[in-house]
C-alpha cells in the first residue's frame, strides 16, 4: 500500500488549503482514513479520521468547524479542506489507512502513512 499526499502549501490566515491523498496497491476493499499533522517539535497529533464508508467522520477540537474530511473509494482519494486557518495550523500533514473497523485517533493503530506534506500558514 502506498499513500501520496499533496497540496500543501504556503497561505496566509483566514485563508484555505485543500490536501489530497491518493491510495495505491493492495488497500483492500474497506478501510479508514485519517489525517494527522506534525509541528517542529512537537509529537505527531490527530486531525481526523473518516469512516471506510464516508458516512462518519471525528475531529480533533482545535478544527471542528474549520476542517472537513471527506472521501472517493471509486478514485481510493481522501481530502482534507481546511478553511479559517490559522498559524498555530503549520505543520507537516500525514495521511494514514488503517485496515480496521473503527475509527483510531492514536497514530500506532494506522498501518500505512503517506510522506507527508507541509502546509504553511503565515499571520
Amino acid at each position: 500500500v502506498q499513500l501520496q499526499a499533496s497540496g500543501g502549501g504556503l497561505v496566509q490566515a483566514g485563508g484555505s488549503l485543500r490536501l489530497s491523498c491518493a491510495a495505491s496497491g493492495r488497500t483492500g476493499s474497506s478501510y479508514v482514513m485519517g489525517w494527522f499533522r506534525q509541528a517542529p517539535g512537537k509529537e505527531r497529533e490527530f486531525v481526523a479520521a473518516i469512516s471506510r464508508s464516508g458516512s462518519s467522520t471525528i475531529y480533533v477540537d482545535a478544527v471542528k468547524g474549520r476542517f472537513t474530511i471527506s472521501r472517493d473509494n471509486a478514485k481510493k482519494m481522501v481530502y482534507l479542506q481546511m478553511n479559517s486557518l490559522k498559524p498555530e495550523d503549520t505543520a507537516v500533514y500525514y495521511c494514514a489507512l488503517d485496515q480496521n473497523y473503527w475509527m483510531f485517533r492514536v497514530p500506532a493503530e494506522y498501518d500505512y502513512w503517506g510522506q507527508g506534506t507541509l502546509v504553511t500558514v503565515s499571520s
